[in-house]
């Protein structure tokens, strides 16, 4: 079979790009430039709405047991705890998830990569993008490989090859940003200490901030931190010796071995195009961030989803163009939110000034009374574990109920034992929802266009979560609301349905299409 998609970088957005691809039945191939997968890492933290997606592609509860659960976050300054920050399950009620997954970034891509290797693709490492020429009806791209060079014609390329990205730069989209003045570093160390213990530590100084993460059988700790201005040597030649008297003063912490080591600074930019032709980018080829509160890596898997679906249904005469048109808007909007909001984060932590230094001595000893407010909580939550991003103004978002607009992610919804709302979300296909009864008329469209209808018996769950008794709402593969109509306005549907020309994922002889294995 040929390729219909190729993707370019096996970091984790690539890696959920193909994934959720293959289960919806569109030939890929998956290339990286390094000879091998990654042994060291940045990203520490995967959020719920990941997770959620996750779910979708039946493999959240192997990444939960990869991982570990972060319960409380500690706050250091100058060496004395003023803060234990309850975190645990603090958006119960939110999501399945409603805890952050402590899940370093290689343990993260090797999980993806073994689930590919269950579906029985490989990774093509050591492969490289050397150019391409993007064409009405697909994209001819010269490749540079362990066998030679080779070219290959698909439909459509997808650039997941992070911030220095060939995809980009051959295009020549510009890439605005700035680059923070501190350089981190980030080590796999064996240590003894008070704070070598199995919770997250942040230690503050004057000038410095690093983070101590416990990975999952005790053995090693992730270190994450800046590296002291008065160390002037290049980027590259910077050891852990030259940190390890910071970290001992700032933690108490002493390195017994070194694992690995590395350098690096940390950028805050967004592509000025996420697409061009039949060009894509996604993750750090898109966007970059300060790493507060994590938001990198699970921004550019929030890419993959969605832009995964929309791919497939473009390939598979599902869709109309603007669907896949969506992507770019839908998606720039969210990176340039988070980019925004994690540089006002990261000068808080960081910033040398006397009013950021006040603010983190005065402000965090009340962050475990303040997390605790039920209003607070639930904000926090929605905001860090990206469940609270939207896409209401996008091209394809039309209507409201309530307090649910479309665009918004469907609320979460527990009802009785291990049963929710989104189980149905692994269908990865459009889908109507009825919180109440859904009447006939509705009942024969859905059945004549074999778009699956969820029914579910109106209770005050729903109702806390904002639903509206008897509305409709068309659910996204992605599980973003696309449509939203209260008392079950099948014309509003028709047309929607009618101006995306959604059709369902289904088989030839006419029933819903088992999900590919």
């Amino acid at each position: 079979m040929s390729q219909q998609v190729l993707i370019v970088g096996a970091g984790p957005t690539g890696l959920v790009l193909a994934l959720w691809l293959n289960r919806l039945g569109v030939s890929i191939r998956i290339i990286d430039k390094a000879s091998s997968p990654g042994t060291t890492s940045r990203a520490m933290v995967v959020h719920a709405r990941t997770l959620e997606f996750y779910d979708q592609l039946g493999i959240a509860k192997a990444a939960v047991e990869a991982g570990e659960k972060g319960a409380v976050v500690n706050a250091h300054l100058n060496g004395e705890l003023i803060a234990r920050i309850p975190f645990g399950d603090f958006g119960e009620g939110l999501s399945l998830y409603p805890f952050m997954l402590v899940l370093p970034q290689d343990v993260h891509e090797r999980l993806l990569q073994e689930q590919l290797r269950i579906r029985g693709i490989e990774v093509e490492q050591g492969s490289e993008l050397v150019g391409f020429e993007d064409h009405p009806h697909g994209v001819c791209a010269e490749l540079r490989t362990a066998r030679g060079e080779e070219s290959l014609w698909v439909d459509y390329l997808c650039g997941c090859d992070g911030a220095h990205s060939t995809a980009r730069e051959q295009l020549g989209i510009g890439f605005p940003g700035g680059t923070y003045q501190q350089v981190f570093y980030v080590a796999d160390t064996v240590v003894e200490g008070a704070m070598a213990d199995d919770e997250v530590h942040f230690a503050f100084s004057t000038n410095d901030i690093f983070g101590i993460f416990p990975l999952k059988h005790r053995e090693n700790w992730r270190l994450i931190g800046v590296v002291p201005k008065a160390i002037r040597k290049d980027l590259h030649e910077i050891t852990y010796d030259d940190v390890a008297e910071q970290v001992l003063r700032d933690s108490g912490l002493r390195a017994t071995r070194i694992n690995w080591f590395s350098t690096y600074h940390v950028h805050h930019r967004v592509a000025n195009a996420f697409r061009q032709g039949r060009i894509f980018l996604l993750g750090d080829a898109a966007h970059i961030h300060s790493p507060a509160g994590g938001q990198g890596m699970n921004t550019g898997i929030g890419d993959a989803a969605n832009l995964a679906w929309k791919l497939a249904a473009s390939l598979q005469g599902r869709a109309a163009s603007s669907v896949l048109d969506s992507y770019p808007i839908e998606r720039t909007q969210v990176a340039r939110r988070i980019v925004n909001r994690t540089d006002r984060i990261f000068s808080f932590q960081v910033s040398p000034s006397w009013l950021m230094r006040v603010g983190r001595r005065w402000l965090t000893p009340l962050m475990p009374s303040i997390i605790r407010v039920p209003f607070v909580r639930r904000y926090v939550f929605r905001t860090i574990s990206q469940i609270g991003f939207e896409y209401r103004d996008g091209p394809i978002s039309n209507g409201a109920t309530g307090h649910i607009r479309a665009g918004d992610r469907l609320p979460w919804v527990s009802f009785g034992g291990q049963s929710n709302n989104y189980a149905a979300m692994r269908a990865l296909d459009w889908q109507a929802h009825v919180y109440g009864t859904a009447d006939h008329e509705l009942k024969r469209y859905c059945a004549e266009i074999r778009l699956a209808l969820h029914e579910y018996p109106w209770s005050g769950a729903f109702k806390a979560a904002a639903f509206e008794r008897d509305a409709l709402y068309l659910v996204r593969p992605d599980g973003h609301v696309g449509l939203a109509a209260p008392k079950q306005d099948v014309r509003a549907l028709q047309d929607y349905v009618s101006r995306l020309e959604i059709r369902p994922f289904v088989s030839k002889e006419g029933e819903h299409a088992p999900l590919p294995r």
